[in-house]
């Protein structure tokens, strides 16, 4: 297995506690990342740690179905949550920084193992997450900043 590791930031002319109400229902989703196409909780409940999803998403020409768990929540602050099983499995979070009374930073981490002989497409795939996370940060800015 080999790595993929990634760390994306963006200032947001909107509340912290917006912005985090916003990216951690993991439901809200498919309005900015794009290709994923399916997304649903299935724990009942508040969201918090142990929180997980099911979701389709299209990533590099496949087609992946996959669960996630809530492994870390701080309400206004912090989600991690882990993929445990499938071809990437690893952990992501959203750390959302105030930065004034109505702005605040969103840094986006990833750190995923991946197996099989995707594993030999690790430059690739890095630069396909980057971009995609560029693209579906332009959105997050564009749905969370409106009046």
């Amino acid at each position: 297995m080999r790595r993929l590791q990634l760390e994306t930031r963006t200032e947001l002319r909107a509340p912290a506690s917006k912005v985090f109400d916003f990216v951690a229902d993991h439901t809200n989703a498919p309005r900015w990342q794009s290709g994923i196409d399916e997304i649903r909780r299935i724990t009942p409940g508040p969201i918090g740690v142990g929180t997980e999803h099911e979701l389709t998403r299209r990533f590099a020409g496949m087609k992946v179905v996959a669960r996630n768990r809530f492994i870390a929540y701080e309400p206004d602050r912090f989600v991690a949550f882990e993929i445990p099983s499938g071809k990437m499995t690893g952990v992501a979070s959203y750390l959302i920084e105030p930065t004034g009374a109505n702005t605040c930073r969103l840094i986006s981490n990833v750190d995923f193992q991946v197996a099989g002989l995707a594993r030999f497409a690790i430059p690739l795939l890095t630069l396909i997450f980057k971009r995609d996370d560029e693209k579906a940060l332009a959105t997050l800015k564009v749905l969370l900043e409106r009046p």
